[in-house]
């Protein structure tokens, strides 16, 4: 558990780091589109929660995003992704089709439900996800 409180806004003892290229646009998308309401910013890095989610948003100028000791730099995007549950999912893919989401397939249905996966603004991968019904 961290010793500075004010380095863990939400209080939990772990949340999820996305690499971003642009905080401004990034809380606004997290925010606006998916529901997620701003914890706090500071400098270079942003926390938004869902829920019990919390992701920490890092962006380029951020500790977090340096290059590892070999030259490795850390950068948006991968296949490792979160998954958020909505109730209508067809809405919100309409809406985010509507300002221009990068779409990583169409809705696939299996016994589980529904989902899809789209990519943020910076190529970081979220899929979304409808019960059953």
């Amino acid at each position: 558990m961290s010793k500075h409180p004010a380095w863990r806004p939400t209080g939990a003892d772990a949340v999820i780091r996305y690499q971003i290229k642009d905080l401004d646009r990034a809380i606004e998308f997290y925010t606006t589109e998916l529901g997620f309401r701003l914890v706090q910013r500071a400098g270079p890095v942003a926390t938004v929660s869902r829920g019990p989610l919390h992701l920490l948003l890092s962006g380029p100028e951020s500790s977090g995003s340096r290059p590892m000791s070999d030259g490795r730099r850390q950068e948006p995007g991968g296949w490792n992704r979160i998954v958020l549950y909505v109730d209508d999912l067809e809405a919100l893919v309409g809406r985010l089709r509507g300002i221009g989401t990068t779409f990583r397939n169409d809705v696939e249905v299996g016994p589980g439900g529904k989902q899809i996966q789209i990519l943020d603004p910076d190529g970081n991968p979220i899929e979304i996800h409808e019960a059953p019904a």
